[in-house]
């Protein structure tokens, strides 16, 4: 992406109140999702072991995404990205328990997976190109 792209992409991001740049909406995911847990009851016997796992897959995304940007390969790349989907979907998951166990924390519970899924849709998308875009020498899909 060329700095033009990338300026317009800003001021379309800017315009919209979307983002575009992933690592920047991964990482703000996970901020969002520490920011989330820390407001939640830690001394809660239910919760406790909820929450420990909703921060590690919920952070878990956007550091495998990092990784994919630097992969040594278009296998590592794809390899990565599959990565990150795993976790999102896993970060989905405990978002719904942690809405069920914690009632008052359902709607901004809701809201995190509803962010989560958009990120799972769009790893999801790029994790199915690269694989229809792996030479037919490859290993055979099983």
């Amino acid at each position: 992406m060329n700095d033009e792209t990338k300026a317009a992409t800003k001021r379309k991001a800017q315009k919209t109140g979307h983002v575009f740049d992933l690592e920047t909406r991964t990482t703000a995911f996970a901020e969002a999702i520490i920011k989330f847990t820390l407001e939640l009851p830690h001394d809660h016997p239910v919760l406790q072991p909820l929450i420990r796992q909703l921060v590690r897959s919920g952070t878990s995304i956007g550091a495998n995404y990092c990784e994919a940007n630097n992969a040594s390969s278009p296998a590592d790349f794809a390899h990565k990205i599959g990565l990150c989907r795993k976790e999102s979907r896993e970060t989905m998951y405990w978002l719904r328990l942690l809405g069920k166990a914690w009632r008052p924390a359902l709607p901004a519970a809701r809201a995190h997976w509803r962010e989560c899924r958009e990120l799972h849709l769009i790893f999801s998308a790029i994790f199915h190109k690269c694989r229809q875009s792996r030479p037919s020498s490859s290993k055979p899909d099983v």
